[in-house]
């Protein structure tokens, strides 16, 4: 999958405005530029299924919770975990989940993998609220993030905010360039052709099942280094973070920055959160205004936030074009 020199310009322009964000911006939008920042990691993982394999999965959010609380329940009272075993430990955790998940849903399609799904994290959603040693309804918290430290030498110390915000966002910039590389594959060359057309795709020789289901498991890897660092930001994880509704608003985010884009849901997670984080000083029903812009959208920007950004770059591009041939025309008259 390759990016337009347009759009490979405005991301390397994003990362260096992001880069440098924490020396001028104030620690209250630092703060919702890291919230933006794991949102978009979380987004990017279900566009990896939606936009890109064709799987509408609407239980991605329990691969999110579960690295959180698997984070949550190693670390002690007393002191921080190390990030070198804990990371691993919390995506392989959601990666086992999806693969189990992911066994039985993609066998299925349409409505019925989507209610598969559903309900296999309903049922990791329950057994947490009901669980009393995880907290319960409660949740957990975390009273030290993960450290990285080399003996008694601290590499990286999490707990100073500017020093995680760098640490986000390199997460950030590795996934983009992980799930890119993996797209531009014979592998993402399979799971884009099974979502054109899964049939013809199977009839070439192609074992279509089991292309979708390491696919699902790489969503859900990468959706658990997101809940990862959402739990490492907050200090706290509860059964909310595994619910539907949660599934249901990344859905919604997807959409809004753009469905196979891989770079469109990191706008629409900016989006979102910058409206949510402005509609709350206004109304408790911002949720209901959100859902109105989605359906707007959806109707007249199918292909969302980053279609809209497309079109206007091509067609500055043509009107460049046009400007240099009128100007290489006035150069031979």
């Amino acid at each position: 999958m390759e990016f337009s020199r347009p759009v490979r310009w405005l991301l390397l322009l994003a990362v260096l405005l992001l880069a440098v964000f924490p020396f001028v911006g104030a620690d209250y939008y630092t703060e919702l530029v890291v919230r933006i920042m794991i949102f978009g990691i979380f987004a990017m993982s279900l566009d990896l299924l939606i936009g890109f394999t064709g799987l509408v999965s609407f239980g991605h959010a329990a691969f999110f919770g579960l690295a959180g609380y698997v984070l949550a329940i190693v670390t002690p009272e007393s002191s921080g975990v190390s990030l070198f075993w804990s990371l691993p430990l919390s995506i392989l955790a959601s990666g086992l989940a999806a693969a189990i998940i992911g066994w039985f849903s993609v066998r299925t399609t349409g409505i019925y993998f989507i209610m598969i799904t559903l309900a296999f994290a309903q049922m990791v959603f329950y057994y947490f609220q009901e669980a009393v040693q995880w907290g319960g309804s409660d949740g957990m918290f975390l009273f030290f993030r993960p450290t990285v430290t080399i003996g008694n030498t601290v590499i990286l110390d999490l707990e100073q905010n500017r020093t995680f915000y760098y640490f986000v966002l390199g997460s950030l910039v590795a996934s983009l360039l992980l799930v890119k590389r993996l797209l531009g594959s014979p592998f993402g060359r399979v799971i884009m052709g099974i979502k054109a057309n899964e049939s013809r795709t199977r009839a070439i020789g192609y074992a279509t099942f089991y292309y979708k289901w390491v696919s699902f498991i790489i969503a859900g890897m990468l959706a658990g280094l997101a809940g990862y660092l959402e739990v490492t930001h907050t200090g706290t994880i509860s059964p909310g973070y595994l619910a539907w509704h949660e599934s249901g608003i990344v859905i919604m985010v997807v959409v809004l920055g753009g469905l196979g884009t891989l770079y469109g849901p990191v706008i629409g997670a900016f989006v979102f959160v910058v409206l949510q984080d402005t509609l709350q000083d206004y109304t408790s029903h911002w949720l209901l205004i959100m859902g109105i812009l989605v359906i707007l959208i959806a109707l007249f920007l199918p292909k969302g936030v980053t279609g809209l950004l497309d079109q206007i770059l091509y067609r500055q591009g043509i009107q460049n074009t046009n400007n240099e041939d009128h100007g290489h025309q006035d150069h031979r008259t």
